[in-house]
């Protein structure tokens, strides 16, 4: 096994010592009716990237610092260089620039009130297009490899997925959280099943407490608050039954195999929350829905996401690259264009999984020195908020 402590990637410093793997100048509306401005900057200026999305309005309390908080948290990801935000009010647009200004990068806000629409496409473009020369000239310089925050979810799990490409994951946090990196898992109830063993992978009682009532409340106050008998059609899915999974338990499982055997997470998160314990293994309290969970964890810092899939799972991420895992022989035959590391020889008794563990550790490796993921050559860019309640 190679000596990850000596490992260097080619990467981006920014002006807070985090190591960014993509170079974006986002432009980033407040709220769902700034969409159709930032979207005319961005087909006004080459280089920039426009993420349109769905909320924004009259939200409140939790809800409304949740979204503060992935907005934040999107633009402060050191994947990203510069930002433009632009929203219909001055006050909430300013909140979003000064939280992702803390980071020291260049951030400038438009509100859409009292200037519209032209003026304010007319004013962010200019901006925009100095950001993209500013970002033009940054290089990537030597980084530690150790420096990299990494997380993970499954999707469209079945059996391969427990079997193979989850525990590839959790072998690769095992070799790497020893060297510093941050890592991050969720998807709350998807652990329903495995509560207590996964409560048991804290890094003490005191953690595994917090975690256990964190999920206990995810399960009274979201899912049988709101459940019609069962969750049929969610969890398990349709796709992970088609895959051989029958059971919530099952699916839990497998899905706890991302963290391996010897890794323990050290705190829990919020959703979109930056973790402030020091390096290690987090746990962020996150639905199973891919694209809300990766545009949460990317809102949390993350800069890297391994992606396990059984089925197939297509999903992207605007600023974050996502590596997609297998060990399903099927969808490498049928969907290869989707996957990035195949593990499928572990099904065969020919790949060991100390071996794909150092084969996606390498793709870790190759992405972060620039190679596009297989969801950012085909365009996938999913981003979704994560609503808690209606607005007012």
């Amino acid at each position: 096994m190679p000596d990850y402590s000596k490992v260097t990637i080619q990467a981006y410093r920014r002006d807070n010592n985090r190591v960014g793997v993509r170079n974006h100048v986002l432009i980033l509306p407040l709220d769902d009716i700034s969409n159709a401005a930032c979207e005319s900057v961005a087909n006004n200026i080459k280089g920039t990237l426009a993420i349109p999305h769905a909320y924004g309005r009259l939200q409140f309390g939790e809800d409304l610092d949740l979204h503060f908080r992935t907005l934040i948290g999107t633009g402060a990801n050191p994947n990203v260089a510069a930002v433009v935000v632009i929203g219909i009010e001055p006050s909430w647009t300013k909140r979003v620039v000064d939280g992702i200004a803390k980071t020291g990068k260049p951030v400038e806000g438009f509100a859409i009130e009292q200037n519209g629409d032209l003026k304010t496409i007319m004013d962010a473009s200019r901006t925009a297009k100095e950001m993209v020369h500013y970002a033009s000239e940054l290089q990537r310089e030597p980084c530690a490899l150790s420096e990299l925050w990494v997380s993970t979810k499954c999707g469209e799990s079945d059996t391969t997925t427990g079997l193979g490409s989850c525990p590839t994951v959790g072998n690769m946090y095992d070799k790497l959280l020893p060297h510093g990196i941050y890592g991050c898992f969720g998807e709350t109830s998807e652990i329903t099943g495995a509560e207590h063993i996964c409560q048991k992978r804290a890094i003490n009682e005191e953690v595994g407490k917090r975690w256990y009532d964190m999920w206990k409340a995810y399960q009274d106050d979201v899912i049988f608050a709101h459940q019609t008998d069962d969750l049929s059609d969610s969890q398990p899915t349709k796709g992970n039954i088609l895959g051989g999974l029958t059971t919530i338990e099952e699916k839990a499982l497998g899905n706890l195999e991302k963290i391996g055997r010897t890794s323990k997470y050290i705190d829990i998160l919020q959703p979109a929350e930056t973790p402030q314990s020091g390096k290690g293994l987090y746990y962020m309290d996150t639905s199973s829905a891919a694209a809300e969970c990766v545009t949460l964890m990317a809102a949390g810092g993350y800069v890297v996401h391994t992606f396990p899939t059984g089925q197939g799972n297509v999903v992207g991420n605007p600023i974050v690259p996502v590596i997609k895992i297998t060990a399903n022989p099927r969808t490498i035959r049928t969907m290869s264009e989707h996957v990035d590391v195949d593990v499928s020889g572990i099904l065969r008794r020919d790949m060991t999984i100390d071996e794909a563990g150092d084969s996606l550790i390498e793709m870790i490796i190759r992405t972060s020195n620039g190679r596009n993921t297989a969801s950012e050559a085909l365009g996938h860019r999913e981003f979704s908020m994560t609503k808690l309640y209606r607005s007012a």
